[in-house]
């Protein structure tokens, strides 16, 4: 019988970038699921204890110490897990600057980290996946800068831009070997690292006034979709850039009102 759509019973997920944030929140319910879950970031004193307690809690899940923007980290790391079934590829940074004020060292290390470390750990693992035969999920986590500009953030836009058509040209060579590529392109979530952004009152008088949803999204709202593309419903979906934004990127709110 096959499973149920939700269940990620019998698979291992590795989830890069699960310290914090949406990361984390992904590697919980991948878990929670019934995948074996790798938690896999730089810090792994942090992600010992979040695998700790989801073993606590009766699920199955390691740490696992990846440095995206090393190449010889990631390597070392694809050695040391076991067999991936589903990779969710979160790791990333950003810098906001003006375009001509960028160094070359800190665009270099936003396109190491964004972008050429996640094609490296997609094309390891993917390898793998290819060779066992059974075929596999991967889900890139990308951003409104994937389909949308907005100031300050180039190299960051440049990078999860490329990670959308990585989704589309990978979701057709890799379809032949049943490995589903989709993208999660999350809007504004609140988070650690965005927080002081949003603390900004004229930053929350601009979101009131353009996204319908009204408010930030949260980690825990881009986790549930990761679980779904990772399972057996998701088994006909590939090639697919998807939006979680409290409708920014398709509609927007104005104050007009009918008579």
């Amino acid at each position: 019988m096959k499973p149920a759509w939700h269940s990620l019973e019998g698979r291992t997920a590795l989830v890069a970038g699960a310290s914090r944030g949406i990361g984390l929140a992904i590697a919980r319910e991948m878990a929670r699921a019934g995948a074996r879950t790798i938690l896999a970031a730089r810090s792994l004193e942090k992600l010992e204890a979040e695998a700790a307690q989801l073993r606590q809690q009766g699920f199955e899940a390691q740490a696992l110490r990846l440095d995206i923007s090393d190449a010889a980290s990631i390597q070392a790391a694809v050695n040391a897990a076991p067999p991936v079934d589903v990779l969710v590829v979160v790791a990333g940074i950003n810098l906001r600057k003006r375009f001509l004020d960028y160094t070359r060292e800190e665009y270099e290390t936003l396109m190491r980290t964004n972008l050429h470390g996640p094609v490296e750990l997609v094309r390891a693992v993917g390898r793998g996946m290819i060779e066992r035969g059974r075929g596999g999920k991967i889900i890139l986590i990308g951003s409104m800068m994937t389909i949308l500009g907005l100031p300050y953030m180039v190299p960051y836009a440049l990078a999860k831009s490329a990670l959308g058509g990585l989704t589309h040209a990978l979701a057709a060579e890799w379809a032949q070997h049943n490995i589903q590529v989709n993208a999660i392109l999350p809007g504004f979530i609140l988070t650690d690292l965005t927080q002081p952004v949003w603390a900004r009152p004229e930053m929350q008088a601009w979101l009131r006034g353009i996204l319908p949803a009204g408010r930030l999204g949260t980690p825990e709202e881009i986790a549930p979709l990761a679980v779904f593309l990772a399972g057996p419903g998701a088994d006909y979906i590939t090639g697919q850039l998807i939006a979680v934004d409290g409708g920014y990127s398709t509609c927007a709110v104005w104050p007009l009102q009918p008579a």
